[in-house]
């Protein structure tokens, strides 16, 4: 079977991340669990890299971080993260660039893969 390349899906991990922080506020193990099922499991996100992006995204005003109890209610504090306004548009701008970048490779891509 063939996995995506780390390097291949590098530039669209925080908009995967904004996608699902679109509908909610989340936390870091909640968000990489829906990056899993939405992908069909044919990615999944390393700890390392979800929280660098969060860390990235954040100082870029794109997300906000805020501490809260943790859904179940017994207690544990979890830090949680939203989207912001900028958030939003920086998001739809990487859709744009999405539709051109899958545009342009698509020129580039034999149906069957075979010269």
């Amino acid at each position: 079977m063939i996995e995506i390349s780390s390097d291949v899906i590098r530039g669209y991990n925080d908009t995967m991340i904004l996608f699902i922080l679109g509908d909610a506020p989340s936390y870091g193990y909640e968000i990489s669990k829906k990056i899993k099922q939405l992908s069909k499991e044919k990615y999944l996100i390393k700890e390392t890299t979800l929280y660098s992006a969060f860390t990235r995204m954040e100082k870029n005003g794109f997300i906000e971080s805020f501490v809260s109890e943790d859904a179940e209610g017994n207690g544990k504090k979890r830090t949680y993260y939203r989207i912001t306004e900028q958030g939003k548009q920086y998001y739809a701008d990487k859709c744009e660039e999405w539709k051109l970048t899958k545009d342009v490779v698509e020129n580039f891509i034999r149906d069957n893969g075979i010269y």
